[in-house]
């Protein structure tokens, strides 16, 4: 047995429950794969996003939904050391990756105003670009529920808003194209319980200014998405479901306490309908 038959059974046995169930249960909730869709898996060079391939790849063997993918690697100026090592574990894990190029990181180099955030949209616009290239409606990035929970919380502290990372969205800018995140439900710790279990080395961050930080996992340094994760690290020390908590925050909004919210871009407050009810509370009465 090769290697990446190896590696592909423990997703399917070993990991069962904590990997392959909850990519089903994703896929399956959130309706992310239809018949005839062409996927464009985006590997970033993770972990993540390497084992959301690997998935993809055992769903399409299960031949329930009709459908084709395609494995992209966007290269925005990776390290040479970074960038072999990318295609070394392409092969390990027999992931037909297509690589092209783009000059991002050189884009954002002198962005002093939020360049993660800069950066995050124009890769984002060259995988879609390069997805519609090759004749996908769809593109898949291999964000996790730690991912989704942090997003909750940097919304709350930094952004004044409540919002969340959503399992599937619409392009605004490329119209017929959808971002999907099977991944959704699959815990980062799982994830690395997997690539420890099959003597896997990825890259750590794909940007190379903020790899920095991953020099010491306990120090945040200037990334707010790091500083979360260590806060909910910490507050799950006193209580263990913290993290399912948060998620189910946004998925349990009550309308009736809330004070304005905003949808389709128009902002409501409960003062809209706040002398409507009480009218009809007395009429009730």
């Amino acid at each position: 047995m090769e290697k990446y038959e190896e590696i592909e059974k423990t997703i399917t046995k070993s990991y069962r429950k904590e990997i392959w169930k909850r990519f089903i249960q994703g896929i399956t909730e959130f309706q992310m794969v239809n018949e005839g869709d062409k996927i464009a898996v985006c590997i970033s060079g993770g972990k993540d996003s390497f084992l959301m391939a690997k998935c993809f790849q055992e769903l399409k063997r299960h031949r329930k939904v009709n459908f084709d993918l395609e494995f992209i690697v966007m290269n925005p100026g990776y390290s040479e050391k970074n960038l072999q090592k990318i295609i070394e574990n392409s092969k390990i894990l027999n992931v037909p990756i297509k690589i092209f190029e783009s000059d991002i990181f050189e884009a954002v180099t002198h962005v002093d105003d939020k360049p993660c955030y800069l950066c995050a949209r124009m890769r984002r616009g060259y995988l879609y670009e390069k997805a519609k290239e090759l004749g996908c409606n769809k593109i898949a990035l291999g964000h996790h529920f730690n991912d989704v929970i942090e997003t909750i919380l940097m919304g709350m502290f930094y952004g004044s808003q409540t919002q969340t990372m959503m399992p599937k969205v619409r392009s605004t800018s490329h119209p017929g194209m959808e971002l999907i995140r099977p991944m959704y439900y699959i815990r980062e710790d799982d994830i690395i319980r997997w690539k420890n279990r099959n003597e896997l080395d990825f890259i750590n961050c794909a940007c190379k200014f903020t790899e920095k930080n991953y020099i010491n996992p306990e120090d945040p340094g200037d990334s707010k998405r790091r500083e979360m994760k260590l806060l909910i690290k910490k507050l799950k020390e006193n209580y263990e479901n913290i993290d399912i908590n948060i998620f189910r925050s946004v998925q349990n909004v009550n309308l009736d306490t809330v004070i304005s919210y905003t949808k389709d871009g128009k902002v409501h407050s409960f003062l809209d309908e706040y002398d409507k009810k009480c009218c009809n509370n007395e009429i009730e009465m």
